[in-house]
């Protein structure tokens, strides 16, 4: 009774002290109103507390299954103060964020029936992106429902056993010779069991098969073109004259197509994707006073990759002006079709450059906007293969999370005496550019970012630019000539950091 007594105590306390923070609430004119969506679903008894007297104050608050004593308007407040209070104590176990923050994560999804106008917001979860394509570039799709599956695949029967397994490859393999052999060796036996030869006929259709197993060695022989003289069909019986010809053609159309498909799958273009890579991130960076998308591809092999051209889309979700959902819309990315820049030389690794400019779906995205977005950019790379000629298409995709803006590529190339040399120990490292602008592309273009280029530095070209009216001042001023017709100016003691010798242009070689 003591512990019922204090439970009971502890509820009166708790509801006293919910109900005296509704009042104030109500007292300042700040009550939360709750959204549509979280109205709580009636059962079959609701407690709310009562509010207040106006006598007796705060104090005199219980428990009670009686919701038509108060208006549906103090009910929904009183059922978002329990829930914030609540909402302390209860969090996600997944959640990185406050109990107030955690019920309003917002993102904008289809409206069920298609004819929404897609900007109703509805309190989802936030989830991890889902690829489309991988980084291995397999599509990460999976096919259902599909009617006839079995019979479409049948009547297509060559590709099937070129992109199935090789494990269900060599079942088909064996199977497909066992079963002929096993079939023909049945009619070799109905044969001879027909015409008498098991019981010591003087003239037999097929000599020497006394049993089914012999009549199985008959057909492997003959299938098999091996012959070994023991078995052998004679002129008695048509009709096995007839089933050897027929089994020595179906053996060929057998042989044809197994072995066939088998060289094609092991001829399968499929496998050089494998030394083909790109970079695990893409770059935003300037280049030539305008701000592109880059990333970067490489062949692992010498052997060459014949007409290799490059192609990019963009998967992102939208919705029409009739309001149609598109969940993944596909915009193509210039990489250079127009110009020709989408072929390449892939002999060493390349950058592949997307101009942002009016046409480009990237036009209106400033750095902000690229780290709280959601899609998907799908870079494919295709080729003939030097050595089979068929064509090989490598793919890849980068999120946004994976679009690293204001960075650039470091260099692989580099000059030795006699050759140039390619370091893959860089191919996927970047190093930050910091006078990349943080705006968009159009705000760049329209003037509204002015960027200053005093601080910029190229890693790639440290090339000094000399001013020929400094110099000209410079030489008149009494600065001596040092060895190869270098300006050697004077350099005070109290300016040591001062940058007055010109640089030298730093060469490729390590």
């Amino acid at each position: 009774m003591a512990q019922f007594g204090l439970s009971v105590h502890t509820s009166l306390m708790r509801s006293t002290a919910l109900a005296a923070e509704l009042t104030e609430s109500k007292q300042r004119g700040n009550i939360p109103r709750p959204p549509a969506y979280s109205t709580p679903t009636t059962r079959r008894s609701t407690f709310y507390p009562l509010p207040p007297s106006p006598t007796t104050g705060p104090a005199l608050v219980g428990l009670f299954p009686f919701p038509a004593l108060f208006s549906k308007a103090d009910a929904a407040q009183t059922s978002q103060a329990q829930a914030e209070a609540m909402g302390s104590v209860r969090t996600h176990r997944y959640s990185i964020v406050s109990s107030e923050e955690d019920g309003m994560k917002l993102a904008t999804i289809a409206v069920p029936n298609g004819y929404g106008n897609g900007r109703g917001k509805v309190h989802t979860r936030q989830q991890s992106q889902s690829r489309f394509v991988k980084k291995d570039g397999h599509c990460n799709v999976q096919f259902v429902n599909m009617s006839e599956k079995g019979q479409r695949y049948l009547a297509d029967i060559f590709t099937t056993c070129v992109d199935v397994r090789w494990r269900w490859m060599m079942l088909i393999f064996c199977l497909s010779f066992l079963l002929s052999w096993l079939f023909f060796g049945c009619v070799f036996w109905l044969v001879a069991v027909f015409y008498g030869d098991l019981e010591n006929s003087p003239q037999k259709c097929v000599s020497n098969v006394n049993s089914f197993t012999a009549a199985f060695l008959f057909s492997v022989e003959t299938q098999t073109t091996i012959g070994y003289g023991y078995r052998y069909v004679t002129e008695e019986c048509p009709v096995a004259v007839f089933m050897v010809v027929f089994q020595s053609i179906v053996g060929c159309i057998i042989d044809a197509f197994i072995i066939g498909a088998v060289m094609a799958k092991m001829a399968k273009p499929k496998k050089r994707n494998e030394t083909l890579v790109f970079s695990h991130h893409a770059t935003v960076a300037m280049r030539d006073g305008k701000l592109c998308l880059m990333w970067r591809v490489g062949n692992l092999r010498k052997s060459h990759l014949v007409e290799a051209h490059v192609r990019a889309q963009l998967l992102k979700s939208r919705t029409t002006a009739e309001g149609e959902f598109i969940p993944l819309d596909q915009v193509d990315i210039d990489v250079g079709f127009d110009s020709g820049l989408d072929r390449i030389f892939l002999v060493s690794p390349i950058t592949i450059v997307h101009e942002i400019d009016e046409d480009s779906p990237f036009y209106d995205m400033c750095k902000q906007e690229l780290e709280c977005s959601e899609f998907e950019i799908v870079v494919i790379l295709e080729g003939m293969v030097e050595a089979t000629a068929m064509t090989t298409q490598c793919r890849s995709s980068y999120v946004a999370s994976e679009v690293l803006w204001g960075h650039r590529f470091e260099p692989v190339l580099f000059e030795e005496k006699n050759y140039y040399k390619v370091d893959y120990s860089r191919f996927h490292k970047t190093y930050e550019v910091p006078s990349t602008p943080q705006c968009s592309a159009r705000d760049l273009a329209e003037k509204k970012y002015v960027s200053s280029s005093s601080n910029s530095f190229c890693y790639e070209n440290e090339v000094a630019l000399t001013d020929k009216e400094e110099m000209e001042d410079d030489d008149s001023g009494g600065g001596s000539v040092g060895p190869e017709g270098t300006n050697m100016l004077p350099v005070s003691d109290s300016e040591p950091n001062q940058g007055t010798l010109p640089l030298e242009p730093r060469p490729l070689r390590r």
